[in-house]
């Protein structure tokens, strides 16, 4: 099985270039998880269902900002939208699926943005949804994928050395995903490529810097720890172009969720 997430800056822009139809078509993900949809469910004109998949949206109040999106083939046997803290559930950054055997829950991390305005409420946003996902690991594994938003290590991007107080790369949040690990979730790629350098998911528009690939690792599949005998792989699809992020891929060694 074949799970695939993508921070496409804009679910219309990437459509209009032909980039997430191109890349349905090419790598044929049974589930794809999509973050910064930044529309409403009814302004996407793709009828996704000629792909196989069912579609669901979790959009934000503030129309053409965030939003996630899962399609998936396989039908869940219920869906969440948010966490169920008001707070945190007017900006569409989470939707879980339920399956016969596991949790698949897609997120997109609030930004602290560039002067860390929004550091603290980040904080808040990474306890509040740990617990959410501890929660959900109580009655089923979690795989939970999307942008994080957070390089966790320094072989996580090009230069840690000048991006200790930026957003991204504080201190701050980087704890957090140690509280993560601490609970015993893996990052699936450090897993298995835990000294793989020059391995990352997003770039600036600025300077050139894809094609010079000075990048950051930001976007992640994270499994609970009985899931990791499924592990078979996890991609970054750096080929992949479209939007600032490129897809990641998560391959396990099963035909179902």
């Amino acid at each position: 099985m074949k799970l695939a997430s993508w921070n496409v800056n804009g679910v219309r822009s990437v459509l209009n270039k032909g980039a997430l139809q191109a890349y349905i078509e090419e790598s044929q993900p049974d589930i794809l998880c999509i973050q910064e949809t930044k529309a409403q469910k009814e302004q996407v004109e793709m009828d996704f269902s000629q792909y196989g998949y069912k579609d669901y949206w979790n959009s934000a109040v503030k129309k053409g900002y965030s939003g996630t999106a899962i399609f998936t083939k396989e039908e869940p046997l219920s869906v969440r939208y948010g966490i169920g803290i008001e707070e945190h559930d007017q900006e569409g950054r989470v939707i879980t699926l339920e399956f016969n055997e596991h949790y698949l829950v897609t997120v997109y991390t609030p930004n602290s943005k560039r002067d860390l305005s929004r550091l603290a409420y980040r904080e808040r946003w990474e306890d509040d949804f740990l617990a959410y996902i501890d929660q959900l690991n109580q009655q089923k594994p979690v795989i939970f994928c999307g942008d994080l938003n957070v390089a966790h290590k320094e072989i996580d991007l090009a230069n840690p050395k000048t991006n200790t107080r930026n957003a991204g790369f504080t201190i701050e949040e980087r704890k957090k995903f140690d509280q993560v690990i601490e609970h015993h979730y893996l990052d699936s790629f450090r897993e298995l490529y835990p000294e793989q350098k020059d391995s990352y998911t997003w770039w600036s528009y600025m300077a050139k810097s894809r094609d010079r690939n000075i990048g950051w690792r930001i976007d992640y599949f994270v499994i609970a720890p009985s899931i990791k005998d499924q592990l078979e792989d996890a991609i970054i699809r750096s080929d992949i172009k479209g939007s600032d992020h490129c897809p990641v891929e998560l391959i396990l060694k099963t035909e179902t969720l």
